[in-house]
């Protein structure tokens, strides 16, 4: 009776797997990619998922003919990444 709770961890599980994942292509020399922005139901009706089943991402793996193009807008790592605490307003 907790739909939400059993979601959010079907996210952190499928998250955790995804990164393993990710980190053994990279080891075996692959490159990868998380993806979004598929209809997340039209690819569970073209691998017929069960209905008690939810896509949470999908990774591509190959090699890659270029290099990724720059993110706009990233902030650099000193502003999102703290140690012991965050720092004082």
């Amino acid at each position: 009776n907790h739909h939400q709770a059993h979601r959010d961890e079907c996210v952190r599980s499928a998250s955790i797997a995804a990164t393993t994942i990710m980190l053994m292509a990279k080891e075996m020399g692959y490159d990868s990619c998380p993806m979004d922005g598929f209809d997340f139901d039209q690819v569970a009706k073209l691998i017929d998922l069960p209905h008690d089943h939810i896509i949470v991402l999908m990774i591509t793996i190959g090699k890659k003919l270029e290099d990724a193009n720059p993110r706009a807008g990233q902030l650099p790592l000193e502003e999102v990444f703290f140690t012991d605490s965050f720092p004082k307003a």
